[in-house]
């Protein structure tokens, strides 16, 4: 059924047209449940060319096209119209864009700003395409062109603490490269693999500009990622990330626990049976009962207790605030660990200390990959509410999309 003037000029008004667009025909289906609206450009009106934006003229209407509106009153709407093209004396004819989308999208600018919105707050990409109507492809699309409009306007004039890490792709050995802001807890791009040619590539988003603002970067001890850094941001600290060396001790622990338990099980020793999770967790986070079970294991003088009792004296190194106190207090360390004859142990302390220069820098910035350990969660949050990503693209897309702090809003 069409509708009168009056009803015409309403939905002008909702949409933000006016001349030379003007509202043509509205047409309520009732059994589809959908409003379609026509838009018409007025004839005889001067066209602009898009490319060069000069006054010329009208060459002909390309054929109509369709657009996703906000639904109303739970109608879903659709736009129609034919587009001008016009005829500009150094472009040729051109298609002319029209106010209310954006080039080749298929949605409004207002239905794009509201699916943002509800992809941001939804618990998946599933959820968030059943409350707007729309297919997994149409979502997908809405997000890439929203990421695309972030980053041209993304502003990184003052990066002065950047984090680089691995984050798993697809199975076996398939990893991307993130690169994140510390400070502003923000993923700047997502490339594939973790080589050298990886790492130059990710530092390559980034102008020469941009990276002279960097002081320093927090990253684990893999050397394509170390050697990148010192060539693409000279300079800037390397800060090895005090959570892997956690890590790295506390894998090391656990590789004496089993050694040792597989030494006391041939005795047919159970003692330390079940006990992996003692010697791996803060002792904070102990409940009372593992608290007296873990007290009872330290006082047996097991070779783990003596690799438990080396990870947590580390602990104190990064409380020192002069490079000074804490060599001194690494070698002290690393003297004591050395004789401990365990091997693992001997092997990380080894390690740490070819790398002593870069975990004192820790001293200077006090940064660390938390952050992008937090952005990492996230990320893996989003790939198992996907199942996982067949295409990189998609993945990226999604990555800066939700952990990228864009401006995403098409208006």
């Amino acid at each position: 059924m069409n509708m009168d003037g009056e009803l015409q000029k309403h939905y002008a008004l909702l949409l933000g047209i006016g001349s030379p667009w003007q509202v043509k025909t509205v047409e309520l289906k009732m059994g589809e449940k959908k409003v379609e609206i026509e838009l018409d450009w007025q004839w005889g009106q001067a066209a602009k060319c898009p490319e060069c934006g000069r006054a010329c003229s009208l060459h002909d209407r390309a054929p109509e096209r369709t657009w996703r509106h906000l639904d109303t009153m739970q109608f879903t709407t659709i736009i129609r119209a034919r587009t001008p093209r016009s005829d500009c004396p150094d472009h040729g004819v051109k298609t002319m864009q029209v106010p209310w989308a954006e080039p080749h999208g298929r949605f409004t600018l207002l239905f794009e700003r509201f699916a943002v919105d509800v992809l941001l707050a939804s618990a998946s990409v599933s959820q968030a395409c059943e409350l707007l109507g729309i297919g997994w492809e149409s979502a997908h699309d809405i997000m890439r062109r929203a990421v695309e409009r972030g980053l041209e306007r993304r502003q990184l004039d003052a990066l002065k603490h950047l984090g680089m890490d691995e984050k798993s792709f697809g199975r076996g050995h398939s990893y991307v490269t993130l690169l994140t802001d510390l400070d502003e807890a923000r993923v700047l791009d997502v490339v594939q693999e973790r080589t050298n040619e990886a790492a130059a590539e990710l530092w390559q988003t980034l102008t020469p500009g941009q990276k002279r603002t960097v002081e320093a970067v927090a990253v684990d001890m893999w050397e394509p990622f170390i050697q990148s850094i010192q060539k693409e941001v000279p300079g800037a600290d390397v800060v090895h990330d005090k959570f892997h060396i956690s890590k790295y001790l506390g894998e090391a622990v656990d590789k004496v626990r089993r050694q040792e338990h597989k030494e006391l099980m041939a005795e047919g020793d159970e003692t330390l049976k079940g006990t992996r999770q003692l010697w791996l967790y803060n002792p904070e986070n102990l409940n009372p009962e593992q608290t007296r079970e873990f007290t009872a294991l330290k006082n047996l003088h097991l070779k783990v207790a003596r690799a438990w009792a080396a990870k947590e004296l580390f602990s104190k190194f990064w409380n020192y605030q002069e490079e000074g106190w804490a060599r001194r207090f690494f070698a002290d360390w690393f003297g004591w660990v050395s004789r401990s004859r365990l091997k693992p142990m001997i092997e990380v302390a080894q390690m740490l200390k070819r790398h002593l220069d870069n975990l004192l820098t820790y001293l200077k910035h006090h940064i660390t990959n938390a952050v992008t350990e937090g952005l990492n969660s996230k990320i893996q949050n989003l790939k198992a509410s996907a199942r996982g990503f067949r295409s990189f693209q998609n993945y990226r897309t999604r990555i800066l999309f939700f952990c990228g702090k864009l401006d995403l809003y098409p208006l």
